[in-house]
């Protein structure tokens, strides 16, 4: 299979995904929030938001730091597993952004193959309320699960599930690499 075909790009709502596992563009709180954070929570049920205070409790109890990822069940969805990473809040590039956006992708994929994940989905990352400039996310977004698939077989799909302004975007840098 060719690297680029095991990419794809679609507009669509992240939390109706049929993937094995989809990424939450989570906060430091791992406790639920707005945009995809929140839409993830209220569609997993109660348990999600238990087995993440489970996970603060025990392993981060200040927060997961922008860049790292950690693995929950994904309970009520029709994913086995929900990925939660923190992107870096946009500070002018000059607060180490885009290697933390980067570390979220490399981790995010990093616990999918551990985890025998066949097929994620991931939001745009920081692009919301994190105000991380779009094109630059996406870049960093296609360019890093590229990296990361041309030296490993799982997972052997990636999904961009994106909306808004940022479906035309991911498919632009997506189609220049073509």
């Amino acid at each position: 299979m060719n690297l680029l075909d095991r990419i794809v790009i679609l507009e669509a709502d992240i939390t109706k995904e049929k993937v094995n596992a989809i990424v939450n563009a989570a906060n430091r709180s791992l406790l639920g929030g707005g945009g995809v954070d929140g839409a993830i929570h209220r569609a997993t049920g109660r348990r999600l938001l238990e087995e993440c205070r489970e996970i603060r409790k025990k392993e981060y109890p200040d927060g997961l730091p922008a860049g790292q990822a950690v693995i929950t069940k994904g309970y009520n969805l029709l994913v086995k597993y929900v990925i939660h990473t923190v992107g870096p809040v946009w500070r002018n590039g000059s607060y180490n952004e885009p290697k933390l956006l980067a570390d979220c992708y490399r981790n995010c994929l990093r616990l999918a193959a551990e985890h025998e994940i066949k097929s994620i989905s991931f939001p745009a990352i920081s692009t919301g309320a994190y105000m991380y400039p779009k094109e630059l996310a996406a870049k960093t977004a296609i360019l890093e699960t590229l990296k990361y698939l041309e030296k490993h077989e799982l997972p052997e799909v990636v999904h961009f599930v994106v909306i808004g302004e940022n479906v035309a975007i991911y498919k632009r840098i997506f189609k220049s690499l073509k």
